[in-house]
This record gives C-alpha cells, structure tokens and sequence, in this order.
C-alpha cells in the first residue's frame, strides 16, 4: 500500500489557494503535468462534488473524481481509472486551513497498485516517493504564483 502524506503552510490567502486547486483543467500549467481536462462539470460548481478530471502526468494518466468539495476547505477525490499501472485509490484529500494570510494545507493521497508483487516491491514505493515530491512542488509552485 502506498501513503502519501505532505503538508505546507503557505503565504497566500485560503482562497487563492483554494481556487488554484480547484482548477482541474489548468493543472497542466504546473511543472510536472503535462496535460489536464475537465472531462464532466461537477453537480454544483463546474470543478465541484462530481467533477471528473484527466491529469496526464506523461508516464502516468490518472483519472479522477471529485467525492468531496467544501469551498474552501477541502477537496476530496478517487482515481478511477490509471494507466498503464491499475490503481486501487482508498483515499484522496487535499485540506486547507486558514492562518491569517497563510495557509495551512494537508495533501493526503492513499492505495495501492494492483499488480501482484510488483504493485507491492517495486510500483508503490516509487509511486509514494514521486508523489510526496510532487503534491510538495505543486504547492511550492502554488506560494511562487
């Protein structure tokens, strides 16, 4: 099973932060992804509960689905479909905490890669690591905006 676990307080306000991880269809214009597309419009907002989204990491696709949105301070989400490894995804959460004119964010990410034992050896460690690296570059690109 793979654990992702980052947090980071930043110098912008909750909002701001909210509202650039929520824009799934402009992910690509972060370092490290290389396309991304709002595939269905959430129920009540376009990027809200619902919201299907492609982030296409160039070796990695994800697909995922927006399980929980409380503007602003959490999104929650599942990954549907992955290719080419098949993920079994648990748990998705991004959670925003407001500190003044900072904010405090939590960046939970947790499953598996179901291929037998090399999900497990080989698979899931580097995906916990390039993960962790990434949700941390996302949002030290996020404070750099």
């Amino acid at each position: 099973m793979f654990g992702i676990h980052v947090t980071k307080t930043l110098n912008k306000p909750i909002t701001e932060v909210f509202d650039l991880l929520a824009d799934h269809a402009n992910y690509q214009s972060f370092r490290g992804i290389k396309k991304s597309r709002l595939l269905e419009q959430g129920h009540t907002e376009v990027n809200g509960e619902g919201a299907l989204r492609l982030i296409d990491l160039g070796s990695v696709k994800l697909t995922e689905r927006i399980t929980h949105f409380d503007r602003p301070n959490r999104i929650d989400y599942l990954i549907e479909k992955s290719t080419p490894l098949p993920f079994k995804h648990q748990e998705g959460s991004i959670t925003l905490r407001s500190d003044g004119d900072k904010t405090h964010v939590e960046w939970v990410s947790r499953g598996y890669i179901d291929i037998l034992i090399f999900g497990k050896l080989l698979f899931e460690p580097l995906f916990e690591s390039q993960g962790a690296k990434g949700f941390a570059s996302l949002l030290k690109q996020i404070e750099q905006r």
